[in-house]
Parts: structure tokens; sequence; C-alpha cells
């Protein structure tokens, strides 16, 4: 009796522990898998491409005298912002004057002989026609004028390079800018000559920045450019000149810090230069900003980013939801029932962190952005808005 008793006690635990495991297995079935999930988003979506660049002065600008003589007074300030035509510094003028007043007096002179020998030439004509005097002196007399309307020529000409080496001796901004540092005195002789100048003076509004692109970018930009172009010359009648500045691409550029996120300003394409560097297969473009607030300064370090285009009501997901399988891209849904169903998509765009679908979802269903390697099709899901883990 007491084997049986062992084998009935035996089937009995057994049978018991069969139970147990099978309601771990269907507990651990139902148990649904915690994801984070993101809103499919319809909205106008703005396609970028991110390069790094350099500012650069607009214009930069050597301030030399154009006469010889000594400096007599320097009238700017260093850093100072200075307007085209703004007097910065004073060459010793007298030597100029005098040069103008002896050569306006040699113009009054040769003037009056001139006058006379007009004169004087219409009487020997009056007489000539009477045949009281020869031809040789109305001849005479015509040669006389002549030479006399030279000499007022070459007069007026000295006046002129007189008058013009007095204006030479004010010297004034070529632009409008910001001086740097006095590079020479008060007191000093200066030249024409002289290698450093007096100033340079750097125009920092408008102001440029030389950015470079990977020149596997530069398809996409040339697509972009000539359909700007055929828009431009379809709406040839409509055009007012709208672009704000000279010679702008049509497409803007903003100017970000290094962080990536401060923007500093936002201006225009200007130039796209015309070879590939082949030592870094990259392309250097030009871009030029309003600078009012003088955020940009030159050889300043900045994130150049390029507005290619706006998708309008582009389907836009967080790019990490789409997932790559054997028969090509899908995503994670959250079906109504709280169940992960996979649903093939077609990518038309992937820019920065964000994926534009073509089709395969519609707006406002919620994708699965992580989690995705614990998902079979059909599982239950706990599912937590992308974001709530921070705030958590």
């Amino acid at each position: 009796m007491l084997p049986g008793c062992l084998i009935l006690l035996c089937a009995l635990a057994g049978c018991h522990k069969g139970k147990d495991a099978a309601g771990s297995a269907e507990s651990g079935v139902a148990r649904p898998v915690s994801v984070l999930t993101a809103q499919v988003q319809q909205k106008d979506l703005p396609i970028y491409v991110d390069g790094l660049g350099t500012v650069s002065a607009f214009q930069t600008v050597t301030v030399r005298t154009q006469v010889d003589g000594r400096l007599e007074k320097v009238l700017f300030r260093e850093g100072q912002r200075v307007v085209r035509g703004e007097l910065l510094a004073q060459v010793d003028s007298r030597p100029f004057v005098a040069s103008l007043h002896q050569a306006e007096s040699a113009l009054l002179r040769d003037t009056a002989l001139l006058e006379n020998a007009r004169k004087n030439l219409s009487r020997y004509q009056e007489l000539r026609t009477q045949n009281l005097i020869s031809q040789q002196q109305v001849d005479d007399q015509q040669a006389l004028v002549h030479q006399y309307e030279g000499s007022v020529g070459v007069d007026r000409a000295a006046a002129e390079s007189a008058k013009l080496s007095v204006e030479y001796s004010r010297i004034v901004a070529p632009i409008d800018g910001v001086t740097g540092v006095r590079l020479i005195d008060e007191g000093n002789v200066v030249h024409p000559s002289d290698a450093s100048g007096l100033v340079v003076i750097t125009q920092i509004d408008p102001i440029a920045v030389l950015f470079t692109l990977p020149e596997d970018d530069l398809p996409r930009i040339i697509a972009r450019l000539d359909a700007l172009r055929t828009d431009k010359g379809n709406d040839k009648g409509n055009d007012k000149g709208s672009d704000k500045w000279s010679g702008s691409l049509g497409l803007s550029v903003a100017a970000l810090a290094r962080d990536g996120v401060t923007k500093l300003g936002d201006g225009e394409l200007t130039v796209l230069d015309n070879q590939i560097n082949q030592g870094t297969a990259t392309l250097r473009l030009k871009a030029v900003f309003a600078n009012p607030k003088r955020l940009l300064w030159p050889n300043q370090f900045v994130k150049a980013r390029l507005l290619l285009k706006t998708e309008p009501r582009a389907l836009v997901i967080p790019a990490v939801a789409v997932q790559r399988g054997p028969k090509g891209t899908f995503v994670y849904v959250v079906a109504e029932d709280g169940t992960a169903v996979t649903r093939p998509v077609e990518v038309s765009l992937l820019t920065a962190d964000q994926a534009v679908l073509a089709k395969g979802v519609s707006a406002g269903e919620q994708v699965v952005v992580e989690g995705q390697n614990q998902l079979r099709p059909g599982a239950k899901v706990s599912a937590r808005p992308q974001g709530s883990e921070r705030k958590s």
C-alpha cells in the first residue's frame, strides 16, 4: 500500500506544478509591452541643409592718403561706426591750396589774353574784307587765338588737378562700416605708397557668411534654383525686385550660433561657388545678412542652415519609428484595441530626426518610437507619449 500512496502523491504534485507553469505562461503572454509612441503629424515641413561657415565682412577697405603731406588731424576713434563720406583725417592742405590759387590766376590771365586775341581777330577779318591788311596778318592772329585757347585749356586742367589735391587732403570714409586700430598718428608724413595706410574699415551691416556643404547636396540645390528661376521667369510681369540683396539666388539662409540653436540672423544666398573642393568633397556658398545688432562679427564661426523648400501638408513622424525588414520599411502602429500592428510605409524624405512618409499611415495615428525590438504583430502594448519620460 505504501508505494501506491507515494505514486499518488507524486502524481498530484506534478499536476499542481503543471497548472502553476501554465498560469505563469498565460500571465507572461498577457503582460503588455511598455513602449513610447508619437503621433503622426500633418504639417508644412521646411527642408534644410546645414553647413559650417565663417562670417566675413561684406566689404573691407584700407584707407590711404592720395596725396603726400603731413597728417594734420585724425578725427576718428578706433572701433567707431562711420558712414560713407565722413571725414576721417586731414592732411596739411596749404601747399595744394597755393597750387590751386596759382592755377586759377594763370587761368584768369590766359583767359584775358584769349578774349583780346579774339577781338583783334574780329577786327583783322573786317579790315581784310576791305583789303587794308594782308591775309598773312589774319592767319597769324587766328593762330594766336588757337594758342591762347590751348593755354586756357592747360590752365583749367591745372586748376582742376589742384582742386582735386585739396579735396584729397580731406581723407573720408569710402564705405559705411567700423574702423579698426589706428595705423598711424598725427604729425607723420604720409604718402600714397605707404603699405599700412591709416586704418582699415570693415562693413558689417550687411555682412557675409561663407559656408560649405557636402557635394552630395549639390543636385538638390541646383534643382531648387532651377525651379525658382523657372517660376521667376513665368512671373516676370509681376517681378518688382523683391530680392532683398542684389544678386540674391532666392534661397533663405539662417545663421546659428555654434550651439546650433541660437539664431543670429536671416539672410539670402548670393553665391554658389563654381567648383568643388576635391580635398574635402565640399561646395562653398556665400550668403548676405542684415546685421543691425552686430550679432555677426568677422571671422566668427557659425552654423549656416539653408532652406531648400517647404513640403506642404507632409505626414511627419520621428525617424526612429521607421523599421526595416525583409519586405521593406514599416512602422508599428498602436491600434484602438491596444495592440501593435505593423504597417508598411514609403519614406519620401529623411531630414534631421524626422521622416516624411508618402503613404502607409494617417494623421493622428500613434506610432511606436521606442521598444520595437520587444514587439510582435498583435502584441499588447502599454503606450506612453514621447516626452512623458522626461517629465517623470
